[in-house]
């Protein structure tokens, strides 16, 4: 059976048998135990070393930003920063579900974050286009402004078939037709979490970048591979229909 939100409601008595087992490590290493709190989720197995890559990564901007003086243009990648940490904390609450409850509620949560992602990623735009036009700059030209292009709309499009397939699974034509996109929705999710780290990368190439915050191309892509060992091993095989 499934509810209206299309979350299935299992036998108690096999409650995380299907999803227990993680992409790498023991069945059970990424599963979040009944009663502990959702945010648990967040420190749960290599979820740790997740947190570690992207608050140094994001420290990491923010302090080239904050040592400078603040224009206006600052708020542009202290913005996509911010909302990348946000869709990392929203990727890590929801890896260890397993239990309809705690789907139902980590995906209430992971909406939430992804959300406030989006329109803080929205912000960070409007304010790059805004210095472009007011500068007489060229628009999406440099490798990191074409990738940025990508991402953003790619996180659009990922927010839209997220909240519809939840929230309103009717517009798929059933409940079971919107579930039958989830695995597509979660493997679209890694992919631009590996997307948007490039894009910090290649910020580090930009004029701006290399005239004033001198972010080192190194300390992003360590930063990035600490994050991705963190997330990637809590991947849930059966989420995605393997076995």
């Amino acid at each position: 059976m499934s509810s209206a939100t299309g979350i299935p409601q299992e036998n108690p008595a096999t409650q995380g048998q299907a999803e227990d087992e993680p992409l790498l490590g023991r069945a059970g290493d990424a599963s979040l135990q009944e009663g502990k709190p959702i945010p648990w989720n967040l420190v749960l197995g290599t979820a740790i070393i997740a947190q570690a890559g992207i608050w140094i990564l994001t420290a990491t901007i923010w302090a080239s930003v904050f040592i400078h003086p603040v224009i206006l243009f600052s708020a542009h990648p202290l913005l996509n920063s911010a909302g990348l940490l946000l869709t990392t904390q929203a990727i890590l609450i929801l890896q260890p579900t397993h239990t309809p409850s705690q789907k139902r509620n980590g995906t209430h949560i992971h909406a939430v974050l992804n959300s406030t992602s989006i329109l803080t990623l929205l912000a960070a735009l409007i304010i790059i286009e805004y210095n472009k036009i007011s500068h007489g700059g060229a628009h999406f030209e440099s490798p990191h402004a074409i990738l940025g292009l990508i991402t953003y709309i790619l996180f659009g499009l990922q927010a839209v078939v997220g909240l519809t397939q939840f929230y309103t699974p009717g517009i798929y034509g059933s409940v079971e037709n919107a579930k039958a996109v989830y695995k597509y929705h979660r493997a679209s999710g890694y992919v631009l979490l590996v997307l948007s780290l490039a894009t910090v990368a290649a910020a580090t190439q930009t004029g701006f970048n290399e005239n004033v915050l001198h972010i080192q191309l190194w300390a992003v892509i360590v930063t990035s591979v600490v994050l991705l060992v963190g997330v990637l091993p809590r991947v849930r095989k059966g989420k995605f229909g393997l076995k």
